[in-house]
């Protein structure tokens, strides 16, 4: 049947469903404290299993690349396996066991068996949209990559319900049986065009690792490495920054609820709107220097107002506030989105998973260095996350240099 044997239903659904999943990763705020009481651990702690998801999350990308290329019906079933048995056994770690055994059980479950899940699920619907989306790269890696940061502002409410009603343990049995099945569906519908035979491995020589040494890639992966970092050291403490912007005003509770789902919904449009602004382009890195840019300015704007500390005097510094993690926010989805077409365009179609696969590592490294650079400032200066500021705007200085400097302009293949 046509019906089902086209680009959206063999590429662009199933992606969505393994990426509208996989990406409830981020919801990690929403639960987390509740984790912390559950089992009588501090949040620093538990905190760890979300650098641990995204560390094994870009690690596996960086690893399941040579799988992805043969078969992505294999690694779509192992991504699905992987992301449910994470759930559903952290579940039963906050359930069923306290203290430091149950730290590390969800140090297991949802930072390793889920963090591979996550790494593999990510990577294995990107080749497969870019061959069906062949004119329009950015569009079909755009469409995939904003299931990932639509996912939580789709699944934030939900699972403040199912918290209310049912409970943390609850929570993770529910939607580990919701993700089996859609993560299921997408194994099921996702496939390669007709015609399409991949390349035979010709023993040439090629070593993945070996792209390090290439001037271009290792640049790219520094810019990839920096936005994310920056990104994590502000979104993952967005309602700190919030509170301490809005402490004391009317709006605050209005605040604390609104502004992440709207700076989730900036997220998923970043990775639609700047993926498909660069099939327009005659350059794809041209969107990395307008992310890096703006981010730049709006950094800048809120350090010398000092908008987050000076935010409760008047709601002007608050809504300074407010548009550097939107833009924020905007930028680091982009940043994932323009990634596999920006690759593609310098190193062509044939080797792609591997090469993505690999440039992900940074996402590893980023897990565990963006969110805890934070913490660390925090534990020595307390909640000026002015210097949080300067710290990422030196970042997002040295992104835009690399950008400039080593990403030059080539031609698309």
């Amino acid at each position: 049947m046509s019906f089902l044997n086209n680009k959206w239903m063999r590429a662009a659904v199933p992606a969505l469903l393994i990426h509208c999943s996989i990406g409830t990763v981020y919801c990690w705020s929403t639960f987390k404290e509740r984790i912390s009481e559950a089992i009588g651990m501090d949040t620093f702690g538990v905190g760890w299993a979300f650098s641990l998801a995204i560390f094994f999350l870009g690690m596996s990308a960086a690893f399941a690349g040579k799988m992805v290329e043969k078969n992505i019906h294999k690694s779509s079933l192992i991504s699905c396996i992987c992301f449910t048995v994470g759930m559903i056994g952290t579940g039963a770690s906050i359930q069923f066991l306290k203290g430091p055994v149950a730290l590390i059980s969800i140090y297991i479950f949802y930072g390793c068996i889920m963090g591979i899940g996550l790494g593999v699920g990510y990577l294995t619907p990107v080749k497969t949209l870019m061959l069906w989306f062949d004119k329009q790269k950015g569009l079909a890696t755009g469409i995939s990559i904003m299931g990932f940061g639509l996912a939580k502002a789709i699944a934030t409410p939900i699972m403040e319900a199912i918290l209310s009603r049912f409970g943390i343990s609850a929570m993770f049995y529910i939607l580990g049986g919701v993700y089996f099945v859609m993560m299921l569906l997408g194994h099921f519908l996702l496939k390669k065009p007709e015609g399409w035979v991949e390349p035979q491995d010709n023993k040439d020589g090629f070593k993945v690792m070996s792209m390090f040494k290439n001037k271009v890639f290792l640049g790219i992966w520094l810019m990839f490495f920096i936005n994310i970092h920056c990104g994590l050291a502000l979104i993952t403490y967005e309602k700190q920054i919030i509170q301490t912007t809005f402490d004391g005003m009317a709006v605050l509770a209005v605040m604390v609820s609104v502004v992440p789902m709207v700076t989730a919904a900036f997220n998923a449009l970043g990775r639609i709107g700047y993926s498909t602004i660069s099939d327009k382009m005659k350059d794809r890195n041209t969107v990395y220097q307008i992310i890096f840019i703006s981010c730049i300015l709006i950094t800048g704007i809120a350090l010398v107002t000092q908008s987050i500390t000076k935010g409760p005097q008047t709601i002007v510094f608050g809504m300074i506030t407010v548009c550097l993690l939107l833009l924020v926010n905007l930028g680091y989805g982009g940043g994932f989105s323009t990634l596999p077409a920006l690759l593609s365009s310098r190193f062509g179609m044939e080797k792609i998973s591997k090469i993505h696969g690999l440039s992900l590592s940074a996402w590893a490294i980023a897990g565990i260095t963006g969110n805890n650079m934070t913490e660390i400032i925090k534990h020595f200066v307390g909640n000026r996350y002015e210097v949080v500021l300067i710290a990422t705007l030196c970042f997002y200085i040295a992104a835009l240099l690399i950008c400039l400097i080593l990403v030059k302009e080539k031609k698309e293949k």
